[in-house]
């Protein structure tokens, strides 16, 4: 049974009904799902979540379906561990990296809210999904449309990286790329929305999309034996991603599932696109959109829909923000990568370099607990890495070839 009571405008609280609503008519507010959290806490216990498989789905009370979901059985708890070494480089005690890099079907975080959208999608009657994506979103939908047998047409900027173009082609969608910014992109999609009846998972069906991101906070508090940690660093391009892992951890307090205090959330963001970042820093209540200029195409939103929220969510826990460069992205890509055998995409080089910068300004402090959100595989964005690795050397199929081409090397290894 759903426990889903309706959606309600994040600004004036107006109800409305289960339907295809994500702008309020009387404010213009945004919409979100609302749920029945006593029945929830009935039977969302610690006790019940041991024995459910180890999907997203394992929150399903949580989430805006009515049905049986029909998407992501595959998706979610993803590996959270234990970052030793780049913690020992960074100065911290207590460092783990929530690694959604790997293990979902399209090896991104976006197959967890696409997962919940598809399943919405179908319930809704929909036959047709699309999106306007930077290109996980792309990769997502054009994957869980195509196993749940819909239509898909996916939206992307034209100068999308090589790999998220063709990880989105091979499910056989219908690609289009939009001779412009992201922004340009989203903004077409709403006017195509709004004259063909179908699913834009982050737009006219965003609201029930957008629940999937609460997994990822869900997932933190459970693998770290119920608790919360001190200081989450996390990823923004939207903005949603940040909204909703602070509504994780509001809703299982709300449930009794955990007891520590919320934790502090540190918004990250290319300095080429930052615009919630810039907000945070000038404490200002409005969001000014940029024009990207990143590497970190993933995050290059320079109008964020969720902008003015996650702003909020972010200076309401006592967090703050920083951004990176793209030298500082690539640096800290190779680090997290030759520490913990982690090969990031561009946003979560992003999310790392602002953490590295939040720690040496001792914004987040070295002795408390700290999660590092990566949320995309580096097999996507190859592109800004080429020329920056150096390359392989080659030598003849003989010993005395490798001896002596490595001599240098072999003799410092002997030395140790």
């Amino acid at each position: 049974m759903s426990t889903m009571t309706g959606l309600k405008c994040r600004e004036c609280g107006r109800l409305y009904p289960k339907e295809v609503v994500f702008v309020c008519e009387y404010c213009f507010g945004s919409i979100e799902v609302d749920y029945d959290y006593e029945a929830i806490r009935k039977s969302l216990t610690r006790a019940a979540l041991a024995l459910r498989p180890k999907s997203l789905w394992r929150y399903r009370e949580l989430l805006p379906i009515e049905g049986e979901p029909t998407a992501g059985a595959f998706s979610g708890f993803t590996p959270l561990f234990r970052a030793e070494r780049l913690a020992k480089v960074l100065g911290v005690s207590e460092l783990y990296i929530k690694d959604d890099s790997v293990c979902h079907p399209t090896l991104s975080f976006k197959d967890r809210v696409v997962a919940v959208a598809v399943t919405r999608a179908k319930e809704l009657g929909f036959d047709t999904v699309a999106c306007a994506s930077t290109g996980n979103l792309a990769n997502s939908v054009s994957a869980h449309a195509a196993r749940a047998g819909l239509n898909r047409f996916i939206f992307i900027p034209a100068d999308l990286e090589l790999g998220k173009v063709v990880a989105s082609l091979i499910y056989h969608p219908t690609l289009v790329a939009v001779e412009g910014t992201y922004d340009e992109v989203n903004r077409l999609c709403a006017e195509i929305g709004s004259k063909y009846p179908w699913a834009f998972v982050n737009i006219n069906i965003r609201p029930y999309y957008a629940e999937g991101s609460k997994t990822y906070g869900f997932e933190i508090a459970e693998q770290l034996g119920w608790k919360a940690p001190a200081h989450i660093v996390i990823p923004a391009a939207g903005g949603s991603l940040i909204t909703k892992i602070n509504k994780a951890f509001k809703e299982f307090r709300l449930l009794g599932l955990i007891n520590d205090p919320p934790p502090k959330l540190y918004a990250a963001q290319a300095t080429g696109c930052a615009p919630i970042v810039n907000t945070i820093k000038q404490r200002s209540d409005i969001v000014k959109p940029v024009k990207p200029n990143t590497i970190a195409k993933s995050l290059a939103i320079g109008n964020p829909a969720d902008g003015y929220y996650a702003t909020k969510a972010v200076l309401d826990s006592g967090g703050w923000a920083e951004s990176a460069t793209d030298d500082e992205i690539i640096a800290a890509m190779q680090l997290l990568a030759e520490t913990e055998g982690v090969f990031t995409e561009t946003a979560g080089g992003v999310t790392l370099a602002a953490a590295k910068k939040l720690i040496e300004q001792g914004l987040i402090p070295q002795d408390e607990s700290i999660v590092i959100c990566i949320t995309g595989n580096g097999l996507k964005t190859l592109e800004p890495l080429q020329g920056r690795l150096g390359q392989a050397r080659k030598i003849k199929p003989t010993l005395a070839s490798f001896e002596g081409t490595f001599s240098e090397q072999l003799s410092l290894m002997a030395k140790r």
